[in-house]
């Protein structure tokens, strides 16, 4: 079957060459596309916005929301097919198109669309990539096509509000078990408040949103609305999971959080712009998996432990479902005396079963990581060079300071 790359000749600053398609014949028993139609489409790609995703930004859209007069990407097309009445999709090139739809598709598109249903967007809310997951990707289309929350100035928000309250299954400490805990977020006091009983008139647990963070973790918690809330408790990183059975609620939970930090940022901060106050809010973590790690002096035998890269702070964990880190690494920055480098160590070592070494050096001590692959290796150290480039806050040279009198 002859085979067509139709992207081929976009501008390199537009879109990316996308993936080759079957010829434009007979699909299924449909006629596909025409040579004629393609290149009509071909030509509405070319208008600036419309390379990617209008979504998540997802580079080379292969689906369109003909109803709309947006391109997306495949994953955000079944999330469009739920909303029927509101959003109908086609394949660019597996589906008929004709000269109306294509003209309604020129005159609207992808920017256009952003202005209309992104008009009014709060500066805190999180809108979601093709990096983040389904149950953020999924309300954020709701919100903006179905619900249309950010049509008009001013609109009332359920995370807007400065205080909420309702329920999440909380994961136990030990046990392990899920139990339906009450929450209470309020933005005079910047506290996020959990109850050990619903009639309990002293929380469990009062966490400063200052110090905290939230990220979406599906698979670590074996649930696809599953929350992570980190924070500091008595300067060391405590967890907590949960999650609700609606996705809506959950991911208002997380625009909740956002909205009362940025409430908190505003006034700790009031010479600060909207974006670099954003940069403070809640954030996925850098990076996270398995290594092995030894000792302060490197003589100790290698043990696995799962690590998270949260900014400056590399925490490691027995279990990924640990409530308290055993322990933390400040990352600092270059200009500071930080470095990283991969080494390949030969063999197992001290009963480490790994061979892809990472040495991280601080101006006290060096850290030495195993990865279990290359890759994986690569990819840590790309991490941690992230870090180490950008220049220190006043702030956390004070974070720094801690790290350096704890040990």
């Amino acid at each position: 079957m002859a085979v067509l790359s139709w992207w081929s000749d976009l501008s390199a600053t537009s879109v990316v060459c996308l993936a080759s398609f079957p010829h434009p014949t007979a699909v299924g028993g449909m006629t596909a596309t025409s040579e004629k139609t393609l290149k009509a489409l071909k030509e509405v790609l070319r208008i600036p916005g419309n390379g990617t995703c209008a979504d998540c930004l997802l580079p080379e859209p292969e689906w369109a929301s003909y109803t709309l007069g947006i391109f997306i990407c495949t994953n955000c097309s079944g999330i469009h097919r739920n909303i029927p009445d509101i959003s109908k999709i086609k394949s660019l090139i597996l589906d008929p198109w004709d000269d109306e739809q294509i003209q309604f598709m020129r005159q609207n598109g992808n920017e256009a669309a952003r202005v209309k249903y992104e008009a009014h967007v709060p500066v805190y809310y999180y809108k979601p990539t093709y990096i983040d997951t389904r149950v953020q990707l999924e309300q954020w289309i709701r919100a903006k096509y179905e619900r249309k929350d950010f049509l008009e100035a001013g609109k009332e928000l359920p995370y807007s509000t400065g205080y909420r309250e309702g329920f999440l299954w909380k994961r136990g400490r030990d046990n392990g078990l899920f139990l339906n805990r009450k929450f209470i977020l309020t933005e005079r006091d910047g506290i996020l408040k959990y109850f050990a009983k619903n009639d309990a008139k002293e929380p469990k647990a009062s966490i400063r949103v200052d110090n905290m963070n939230a990220t979406f973790q599906p698979a670590k918690i074996g649930n696809p609305n599953g929350l992570q809330i980190t924070y500091l408790k008595d300067n060391s990183t405590r967890n907590i999971f949960v999650y609700h059975e609606e996705g809506k609620e959950i991911v208002d939970w997380l625009n909740a959080f956002r909205s009362v930090q940025f409430y908190y940022l505003q006034v700790a901060f009031p010479g600060a712009s909207d974006n670099e106050l954003k940069l403070k809010l809640t954030r996925n973590f850098l990076k996270e998996g398995y290594m092995e790690k030894t000792g302060p002096k490197q003589t100790e035998g290698f043990k696995k432990r799962w690590f998270s890269l949260d900014h400056r702070r590399l925490m490691y964990f027995k279990d990924p479902l640990d409530a308290y880190a055993k322990g933390e690494v400040f990352i600092g920055s270059k200009d500071n005396g930080y470095s990283v480098s991969a080494n390949v160590l030969l063999g197992p070592q001290r009963g480490g079963s790994w061979e892809f070494g990472i040495t991280i050096v601080t101006p006290e001590r060096n850290f030495l990581f195993i990865c279990e692959t290359e890759m994986g290796q690569q990819e840590w150290v790309v991490a941690f060079t992230r870090v180490m480039e950008q220049p220190m806050s006043p702030q956390e040279y004070t974070v720094a300071a801690y790290f350096k009198h704890r040990r």
